[in-house]
């Protein structure tokens, strides 16, 4: 069977298209030869594994999830929720080994489900396309034996048709059909955003892999739940959610080329890893020098407890500094 994806490039689209065109540059410009990708890599593998477990429910932190891509033991965590973060850190790996697969096969996909699901399946057999029918909330994805039809027509689109388009555009058309057809038991929400991954790395889009777009889509779980739902209530039109993930390209674009001037000022370490939050402060310090505690209180819409969570890691790493005492004084980029 064959796949036509629907969808039409809005004012919008350019519009993103652009930007994301123009942050790229910069970023790729940035990172040749620099000592610091690696570093850059180790982050995006972090936040990605981290933003798309908990997507799922997985309880575990970003510096949970960063001491067991360090190889570090963490105690007192159940083994469900370690074993599915060791899944998903090997299937970047896995993703990463294979960017340069020009055309991919039903072989390819169930290994990749393999790796992330491995013993961690609720129901259905990992690495096998599913045998049963199953919901997706009020949704009734496609009969268990429609699903390798419908897969082969994804997978020809993909090998095929979708060069003549922006990756962006690209993986996000891949992202939404593998989720509409559901193909596997368990473990589609994360294989889906591997294969849109795996998508803007073969394209050339990310060939550092330094982009966490799964943390766009982590960050409000109920517009992104909501975005995927809206494509089938428009008679399966992309429009409105190509649209959607190409802002979280240009977000995730726009934060890395945070971090890299971060880490190009030598302010960078390779202990902390920055919530959204503590990034959005250091953007505002940066157009703001000299914000007083209640100033990013409101800036950011938190409690003074919370102002204090996201600053004392800030200070403890060195890239920020305060003048003044704590309760009058000032906060500055150091």
């Amino acid at each position: 069977m064959t796949y036509e994806p629907v969808f039409t490039v809005t004012a919008r689209s350019v519009s993103l298209l652009e930007e994301i065109a123009g942050l790229r540059t910069k970023v790729m410009s940035a990172t040749v030869q620099v000592p610091w990708i690696p570093r850059l890599q180790r982050d995006a593998r972090v936040r990605n594994t981290h933003s798309s477990t908990a997507i799922e429910g997985n309880p575990l932190t970003q510096e949970q999830v960063r001491e067991l891509a360090e190889g570090r033991l963490v105690p007192a965590l159940a083994d469900r929720s370690r074993q599915e973060v060791l899944n998903y850190l090997a299937g970047l790996r896995h993703i990463e080994t294979h960017a340069a697969k020009r055309l991919l096969t039903h072989r390819d996909v169930r290994k990749l489900h393999l790796i992330a699901a491995r013993g961690v399946m609720d129901q259905g057999r990992e690495g096998e396309y599913r045998r049963i029918q199953v919901w997706v909330g009020t949704h009734r994805p496609p009969p268990p034996e429609r699903v390798e039809e419908l897969m082969g027509g994804l997978l020809q689109w993909w090998n095929d048709r979708a060069r003549e388009w922006s990756p962006v555009i690209s993986s996000a058309v891949v992202h939404h059909r593998f989720e509409d057809i559901h193909p596997f038991g368990d473990g589609n929400g994360r294989v889906g955003r591997l294969l849109a991954l795996w998508e803007l790395y073969r394209r050339g889009f990310d060939s550092l892999h330094i982009f966490s777009v799964d943390e766009y889509f982590w960050e409000d779980r109920p517009r992104y739940y909501e975005a995927l739902r809206a494509v089938r209530e428009r008679g399966g039109d992309l429009t409105g959610w190509i649209e959607y993930c190409a802002e979280g390209v240009r977000l995730t674009l726009e934060r890395v080329w945070t971090r890299i001037q971060r880490l190009a000022a030598g302010t960078g370490t390779a202990k902390v890893v920055l919530r959204p939050r503590q990034e959005q402060l250091l953007a505002l310090l940066r157009d703001r020098p000299g914000m007083t505690p209640r100033e990013i209180r409101d800036a950011l819409g938190v409690s003074k407890q919370g102002a204090l969570d996201i600053l004392n890691p800030l200070l403890a790493a060195g890239l920020v500094n305060r003048v003044g005492t704590r309760k009058s004084g000032r906060y500055l980029l150091a």
